[in-house]
């Protein structure tokens, strides 16, 4: 089963939707993320909790 690891992002209610779509596109391009679950709150702030997976390497031993 994979691994991975998470990352929390808190966009205030201010930030609108097109900017917010930036912060997470530029996460997910450069930092190799995905968007693993979206909350939107009653103030109208989003919690976004991103995650990407853990590659573990095999040490070489010849």
């Amino acid at each position: 089963m994979p691994e991975y690891e998470f990352v929390d992002v808190y966009v205030p209610r201010g930030v609108s939707r097109k900017e917010a779509t930036r912060l997470l596109t530029d996460h997910a391009e450069y930092g190799h993320w995905e968007l693993y679950r979206l909350s939107l709150m009653r103030d109208g702030s989003r919690r976004v909790r991103l995650r990407r997976r853990i590659i573990r390497q095999v040490r070489a031993t010849w």
